[in-house]
């Protein structure tokens, strides 16, 4: 049966069994940041960044300390979360570029379950939630800061209909916040990060915005108690990691690995944590298999239902994911695949510089440590070797994440090694094979050797910097 067809189907037999009593559905809440790296919140181990609200959430329910998003890049993400496929199949690889038409989305499969879904605030990417079939939509918009839009939903929302609510916040996307609550002197500098004022300024400022979006977290939570009764299942995620060199538009687990975290009363236990390994196109799936119905065919997202009912422990053993490009900001294309304990990163064109809108955007971006980055490297060695690795990268990259976890070492070129790397290789291939990859370049690359020049947001180039 074909996924359009499915939905349809699904949605006469509900209306053929209306006269009859039915279980109770779950109501899904889920607070979705942009931007947000894994191991920047209080749950995950900072000790610096303060999240109580994430905290609290890890507190009262299930942490996964193994999700993954499908791509590092807000578009291709979300796109790949509502439809439970990677982006070649979808049509979303670039970022800012929507699904194909003809891709069904997973928002009316939960409709025709009988959810009212809605989307407030960045959920899909620019005007893009207009193509996933939701109930209700607030934006489009680059995402609230504040909670305005959420109230203004629950108060017309109809307490006796279930719902599946997706709510997503901007912080902490660029710009970050000026009214910095962080001491700049006493943030914590990344080994991939070099040590500059300015660097130690913007990381005050990325900090203090995961904490406004912590806050909304809170403030959120507290409307879902007030407004949604009965059982709700509430969820903390973020799109990928943070808009750091090395993180977004990267496969390192800076770019794709994420905050995952479930509170479920009466369902998950509290302050408990599982090391399955689960991506963001599972979620739809999941909520699917939770309300009684059935996933969709031939789709990438596979269900970890069992995970949260305690029927099962692990879900899958490897993630995949790809990564197309931004724009000419950054013409980069890059395939990974991840097992628990190693990372095979494949740069698909190693002659291209490595750029993305830090080191080549005019606008309000990291340009403006990126430059005291450059400037350092003149002189001092290790900032060098941070500058050429962002902006230079061979074919192959592997990473034994036990020992390396910060993927500082690779490995591909030792003969250690040589029979993993074949088998990790094929693996790749197969995948790829699998999904249709066409490897498509997407915009105009800067080749090795070449001066960097500087994009204008929506106009054309400049000298570079």
């Amino acid at each position: 049966m074909s996924f359009t067809r499915f939905v349809a189907s699904a949605a006469l037999a509900l209306a053929g069994f209306s006269a009859f009593a039915a279980p109770a559905l779950t109501n899904i809440v889920i607070f979705i940041s942009d931007d947000h790296s894994q191991l920047d919140s209080q749950p995950y181990g900072s000790t610096e960044v303060r999240t109580p609200q994430m905290a609290r959430l890890a507190a009262e329910g299930l942490k996964f300390t193994h999700a993954f998003v499908a791509s590092p890049a807000c578009g291709p993400s979300r796109t790949a979360m509502l439809t439970g496929l990677w982006s070649a199949r979808n049509g979303a690889q670039p970022n800012h570029t929507p699904k194909r038409p003809d891709v069904p989305s997973l928002v009316p499969v939960l409709h025709a379950l009988g959810y009212e879904v809605a989307a407030i605030g960045k959920v899909a990417h620019n005007t893009f939630a207009k193509d996933h079939g939701f109930d209700y939509i607030e934006g489009p918009n680059p995402g609230f800061t504040d909670t305005s839009g959420v109230r203004k939903f629950l108060a017309a929302h109809d307490p006796a209909k279930p719902v599946c609510l997706f709510v997503g916040t901007h912080h902490p996307h660029t710009v970050w916040s000026a009214d910095r609550t962080y001491d700049p002197a006493k943030v914590q500098i990344p080994p991939t990060h070099v040590d500059t004022p300015v660097t130690r300024g913007e990381r005050a400022s990325y900090l203090t915005d995961v904490t406004k979006a912590d806050t909304l977290l809170g403030e959120v939570r507290a409307m879902v108690r007030e407004k949604i009764p009965g059982d709700t299942l509430f969820i903390y995620t973020a799109d990928h990691g943070a808009a750091w060199p090395f993180g977004k538009w990267n496969l390192y687990d800076a770019g794709i690995r994420i905050p995952l975290i479930m509170a479920w009363p009466g369902h998950l236990k509290p302050a408990t944590t599982s090391d399955a390994m689960v991506c963001w196109p599972d979620l739809l799936p999941t909520f699917i298999e939770l309300a009684g119905g059935k996933v969709p065919d031939g789709i990438d997202g596979k269900s970890f239902a069992g995970i949260l009912r305690g029927t099962a422990t692990t879900h899958r053993d490897r993630v995949f994911s790809t990564h197309s490009g931004d724009n000419d900001f950054n013409v980069y294309p890059i395939r990974s695949v991840r097992t628990r304990e190693w990372k095979y990163l494949r740069n698909l064109h190693p002659e291209f510089q490595h750029h993305t809108h830090i080191s080549r955007s005019a606008g309000p971006s990291g340009l403006i440590y990126w430059k005291t980055w450059v400037a350092a490297a003149e002189t001092d060695p290790a900032a060098a070797a941070i500058v050429k690795r962002y902006s230079e990268r061979p074919a192959e990259e592997l990473y034994d994440l036990t020992a390396d976890p910060l993927e500082q070492h690779n490995l591909a070129a030792d003969p250690k090694q040589a029979a993993r790397l074949a088998t990790m290789r094929a693996d790749l291939d197969g995948w790829m094979k699998q999904q249709g990859d066409t490897q498509t370049v997407f915009g105009k690359p800067l080749l090795r050797g070449e001066p960097v020049t500087l994009i204008t947001p929506g106009g054309g180039k400049k000298k570079g910097n």
